[in-house]
């Protein structure tokens, strides 16, 4: 009974090793079991379920990143539009004086 309690302890430190080790590293990180009197292992399933969750969550927080990133407000200056004035000038005809404005 004791050598099933120390290896189901073994298997808990591995996992939990290998889950904050995937939240540190990429994805295809690997995990290294060591051998056991009881012959205890993590089988394939296990291991590929954890890698997924792993890439999921890894995906999860890209997409908050870029999410974050489009919520950002760029506030641009406004644009710098030349304003063009009219040319008038002003004819004195006799006693009257006529504004040309083009």
């Amino acid at each position: 009974m004791s050598a099933f309690r120390a290896s189901m302890v073994c298997i808990s430190a591995v996992m939990a090793t290998t889950v904050i080790a995937g939240l540190c590293l990429p994805a295809s990180a690997q995990i290294v079991i060591p051998s056991t009197s009881g012959g205890a292992q993590i089988q394939q399933n296990d291991l590929q379920a954890l890698q997924n969750r792993i890439q999921r969550q890894q995906f999860q927080q890209q997409q908050q990143q870029y999410r974050a990133q489009d919520r950002v407000i760029v506030q641009q200056p406004p644009p710098v539009v030349p304003q063009v004035r009219p040319s008038c000038q002003t004819q004195i005809i006799g006693s009257t004086a006529v504004s040309t404005c083009r």
